[in-house]
C-alpha cells in the first residue's frame, strides 16, 4: 500500500506541477480529487467526487518529503519557468571568473547600465537632458577599472568604442580633462588585452573584425539574457551604484514614490561633466582602496602578502604574469575602432555617404585624373559618424592611415554629425524633387506662351501676305534687315531726363536745311518706315 501511494505521489507532481504554474499545494488537492475517491454525488446535475477522509491519505506533509526528496531542481525551474532562469539564478555556483584569466589584460569584460540620475544640460542648467549612459571595461585577473565613457551613446557600438579606446589611452591625461590630477601608478593602465567579453549586440558584425583583424583581440560574446557570464563588471556597476547613488540628487528611486510626490527629474542639478568626475573618483577609489573580500588569492600571492585591492594585484600580475599586455598607440587603437565602410574615388574627389573628400597623397598620385579618364574605383574607409570632417584610409596592417579631409565646397556639412549631415542631404533631394515639379510646370507655361506668340505671327503674316514671288522676296532681305536696324536704332537709343511732351509738341531741329534735303532724298525710305511703325504701334496695340 506505501508503494502505490508513493507511486500516486510521484504521478500527481509528475501530471499537475511539473511543467505547469501549479502551486504544490494545488497539485496535493488535484491528487486527493483524482486518486483518493471512490464515491460521487450529483448537485445541480453535475457529478462532483466525494474525497476520503484525511486518514486514508497521504498527508500534505508527506506529500511535500516525497517532492523534495526525489526533486531534480534544474528540470522543475526548467520546465516551469526556462532554461534561462535556471542558468542566471539557480545554477549551482562552481566556478569563479578569476580563473579563467591567468595575468592582467588576459581578459577585459565590458558593459554599459543607464545611469540611475537625471542630468542637466551644460550650456542651459534649466534643461534636464534624461539619464546618461555609463560604460565600464575591467581587468579580470586584478579587478582594475581600466576604462570608462559617461555619455549619451548607447548602449550601442559608439558607447562601446568610446569605452574601449580609454583603456587603451593615458589616464593622467584623460583625468587632466577633467580636473583631476592623478600620478602613472595611480591608474598604470593603457593597454589592449588578449581578450574581451561582452553583450553580443554592442561588440557583433563587421565593426569588431577590424578588433579582431588589426589589434589581434579575441571577441568573446555572451549568450542572450546571460549577464551573469560578466560577474565581474556587473559587481562593480552594482557596488558603484550603491556607493554614489544616496549622495546625488534626481536619483531614480521609483519603488519609494507615491502619488503626489515631487518629480524626482526636477532636481537635475549635475551636469556629464560633474558625473563623470564622480565616476572616475568612484574608478580611482575602486582600483586605489577597495579591498576585494571575495577575491581568491593564489598561494603565490599570500606568500608575496598581495592585499586584495586592484592595483597591488595588477602590480603583482605585471611582475609575475607579465606577457599579455601590450601598448598600441592612441591613433591605431581610434583607427580600429571607428567604424569602416566603402568609399568610391571619382573625378570630384573621394565619394563618401554623398561627401566629398581628399588628401594630400591623392592629389599628390593624382587620383580623380585617373578616375575622369579610366574609370571609378572603390576604397576601404573609417570614419567616426559623430565627426565628418575626416575620413581615413586604412593600410593593410591597421597600423598606419592617410587622412582625408572635407573638400572646400562642401564647407556646408563641417562640423556636423552624420545624422545631421543625412537628414541635409535628404533635405535637398526632397527641394530638387519640389524643384523639378515646379520647374516642369515652369516649361509646360513658356512652351503655351511660345506657341501662342507663334500662332499670332502665323496669324499676321496670313493677313499681310502678298502675292511677290519666293526669288523677290529674298532679294529684299538686305534692305529690309537695314530699314528694320533704322527703326530698332531710333526705338532703342537713349535719351537722358526723358519728359512727356505730348505727341503735338514742336521738335526743334538745329539744321533745317540738312533735314529738307535729307526727307528728299530718302522719301522713299521715309515711307518705309512710317509703315513699319504703324504695323508695330498695332502690334503692341
Amino acid at each position: 500500500m506505501k508503494k502505490l501511494k508513493r507511486y500516486l505521489i510521484s504521478l500527481s507532481i509528475n501530471n499537475y506541477h511539473t511543467g505547469t504554474k501549479n502551486t504544490l499545494k494545488l497539485a496535493y488537492e488535484l491528487m486527493r480529487k483524482e486518486f483518493f475517491s471512490d464515491e460521487f454525488k450529483i448537485e445541480n446535475g453535475i457529478k462532483v467526487p466525494i474525497i476520503k477522509p484525511m486518514g486514508d491519505v497521504p498527508t500534505y506533509a508527506q506529500f511535500r518529503y516525497w517532492y523534495y526528496k526525489n526533486m531534480n531542481y534544474k528540470k522543475q525551474i526548467t520546465s516551469r519557468q526556462s532554461s534561462k532562469k535556471y542558468e542566471q539564478q539557480h545554477r549551482p555556483l562552481l566556478g569563479s571568473s578569476t580563473s579563467e584569466a591567468i595575468a592582467p589584460g588576459s581578459i577585459y569584460q565590458i558593459d554599459a547600465t543607464v545611469g540611475d540620475i537625471y542630468l542637466v544640460s551644460r550650456f542651459n542648467r534649466n534643461w534636464i537632458i534624461g539619464r546618461p549612459v555609463i560604460y565600464g571595461v575591467i581587468d579580470v585577473f586584478s579587478r582594475m577599472v581600466v576604462g570608462i565613457y559617461v555619455g549619451l551613446e548607447g548602449p550601442s557600438w559608439i558607447g562601446a568604442m568610446m569605452a574601449l579606446a580609454n583603456a587603451a589611452s593615458d589616464k593622467v591625461a584623460f583625468c587632466r580633462e577633467y580636473g583631476i590630477d592623478i600620478e602613472e601608478k595611480d591608474w598604470p593602465v593603457h593597454h589592449l588585452p588578449e581578450a574581451i567579453l561582452a553583450d553580443r549586440g554592442e561588440l557583433e558584425g563587421k565593426n569588431v573584425e577590424n578588433i579582431i583583424n588589426s589589434l589581434h583581440i579575441k571577441v568573446q560574446n555572451t549568450p542572450p539574457y546571460r549577464a551573469d557570464w560578466k560577474a565581474v563588471i556587473e559587481q562593480h556597476f552594482r557596488v558603484t551604484n550603491l556607493r554614489v547613488k544616496p549622495l546625488l540628487p534626481s536619483t531614480v528611486n521609483p519603488d519609494v514614490r507615491e502619488r503626489g510626490d515631487r518629480d524626482y527629474r526636477l532636481d537635475a542639478k549635475l551636469d556629464i561633466y560633474q558625473f563623470t568626475q564622480i565616476i572616475i573618483k568612484c574608478a580611482l577609489y575602486h582600483n586605489n582602496q577597495y579591498y576585494l573580500k571575495n577575491y581568491d588569492r593564489e598561494e603565490m600571492m599570500v606568500a608575496d602578502e598581495v592585499e586584495c585591492i586592484p592595483r597591488e594585484i595588477w602590480n603583482w600580475g605585471i611582475v609575475n604574469r607579465a606577457g599579455k599586455l601590450r601598448s598600441v598607440p592612441e591613433d591605431i587603437v581610434k583607427l580600429n575602432l571607428m567604424p569602416s565602410d566603402t568609399a568610391t574615388v571619382t573625378a570630384k574627389g573621394i565619394k563618401f555617404k554623398g561627401l566629398y573628400y581628399a588628401s594630400s597623397k591623392t592629389l599628390r598620385e593624382r587620383w580623380f585624373e585617373k578616375a575622369r579618364n579610366k574609370g571609378t574605383w572603390k576604397i576601404g574607409v573609417s570614419y567616426d559618424p559623430r565627426n565628418m570632417n575626416f575620413i581615413y584610409i586604412k593600410d593593410q596592417n591597421g597600423m598606419d592611415f592617410e587622412k582625408c579631409f572635407l573638400l572646400e565646397h562642401q564647407n556646408r556639412y563641417k562640423d556636423k554629425n552624420f545624422e545631421e549631415i543625412q537628414y541635409l542631404l535628404e533635405e535637398e533631394k526632397l527641394q530638387i524633387k519640389m524643384a523639378e515639379d515646379k520647374e516642369l510646370q515652369a516649361k509646360v507655361d513658356l512652351i503655351a506662351e511660345i506657341e501662342n506668340i507663334a500662332k499670332e505671327a502665323e496669324k499676321s503674316f496670313k493677313e499681310e501676305k502678298s502675292n511677290e514671288s519666293d526669288s523677290k522676296r529674298k532679294k529684299g532681305i538686305r534692305n529690309n534687315k537695314r530699314l528694320e536696324k533704322m527703326i530698332n536704332r531710333g526705338k532703342e537709343g537713349f535719351e537722358l531726363d526723358k519728359k512727356d511732351i505730348g505727341n503735338n509738341a514742336e521738335v526743334i531741329s538745329f539744321n533745317r536745311t540738312k533735314q529738307k534735303e535729307q526727307s528728299d532724298e530718302n522719301s522713299t525710305i521715309d515711307l518705309l518706315i512710317r509703315k513699319q511703325k504703324e504695323a508695330l504701334k498695332k502690334i503692341h496695340e
